[in-house]
């Protein structure tokens, strides 16, 4: 089968390109955000290609992977296609509701040709789907292996853009992090963060847009994973940091109450809280130690690869047909 898609979410596409299918991701003369093409900090098989988008008209698409409203106008100019009627086609909703939660209605609420699958069952929940077939098709992850060591007592946070995001992603939260820990934070975007929220450099070190091979590395020496995100979807990093063994101390919202067991970490909507359970970590190497194993156990079980694929192969044979 070939498949149109963006090169939009790195991590999520980094996954769904480990499939038996060929992969088609437009490539714009500047690769803007029409046209990024393939990686550059993610390893993707030959079998995910770039295609120039004014040559895309040659290529026999057989589905496309849509995850912008721009993308229906963008298959409508460069295959001449309708989305949904001449070209099925699935909406792949990424992102939490926005807005006026929970009346945030999805923008492809009023068609019904095209199901919208999202990535947690907390978004499908909370959006206003209207009359748009959907389904949830939770995240899969390339298992990086168990590779934590917690030899270095820091905390590890992995966020994107968290000045321009802020309480979102719970920028705002660090200082207090960093007054029991201190922070080594991992991401895109991070110009500007200590001034904006008075973070000491010595405590809370930046670590920009690093690859995701040598952030599993680095993430893996850490002691714990931190995740102070209030309002996003299910963060791939927090997966990614299951995977690697790590124990998880997180926020209490949207998704992550489902994905972290309780013996995995802990979880709670008390600041406090998580700082006590830090420190804890901090200071004894097996309890973490048990409750990383029980995070990469939680993850294989419900986050693995061959679940995600074969999840993803069933809707778009069903929509093909």
């Amino acid at each position: 089968m070939k498949i149109l898609l963006w090169h939009v979410h790195g991590s999520w596409t980094t996954a769904f390109v480990q499939g038996g299918h060929e992969y088609l991701l437009p490539v714009t003369p500047d690769r803007d955000a029409d046209g990024l093409g393939r990686a550059r900090t993610w390893t993707w098989p030959a079998s995910a290609r770039e295609v120039r988008a004014d040559r895309l008209r040659e290529e026999d698409v057989d589905v496309v992977v849509l995850q912008r409203e721009r993308d229906l106008e963008l298959v409508r100019e460069w295959l001449a296609r309708e989305p949904g009627r001449d070209l099925p086609a699935v909406f792949l909703e990424h992102n939490a509701p926005d807005g006026g939660v929970p009346n945030t209605r999805h923008p492809l609420a009023d068609r019904d040709d095209i199901p919208i699958a999202h990535v947690t069952h907390f978004n499908r929940l909370f959006y206003d789907n209207g009359r748009a077939p959907t389904t949830v098709i939770e995240h899969g992850i390339v298992d990086p292996g168990e590779r934590w060591t917690g030899n270095l007592l820091h905390a590890a946070v992995v966020v994107n853009e968290p000045v321009r995001r802020g309480r979102y992603v719970g920028a705002d939260l660090l200082p207090g992090l960093a007054e029991v820990a201190p922070v080594d934070l991992f991401g895109m975007g991070l110009a500007g963060l200590h001034e904006r929220y008075g973070l000491d450099p010595a405590r809370v070190a930046l670590h920009d847009d690093p690859p995701q091979a040598a952030m599993h590395a680095q993430l893996a020496r850490r002691r714990v994973y931190v995740h102070p995100v209030r309002w996003t979807s299910l963060g791939l990093s927090l997966l990614e940091a299951m995977h690697l063994g790590m124990p998880v101390v997180a926020l209490a919202s949207t998704e992550a109450v489902e994905a972290v067991p309780p013996e995995a970490g802990v979880l709670s909507t008390r600041p406090e809280r998580l700082w006590a359970a830090v420190r804890e970590y901090l200071h004894d190497e097996d309890a973490a130690r048990l409750a990383g194993k029980a995070a990469r156990a939680a993850a294989l079980e419900r986050y693995g690869l061959p679940r995600f694929l074969r999840d993803w192969d069933a809707l778009l044979e069903e929509v093909s047909r």
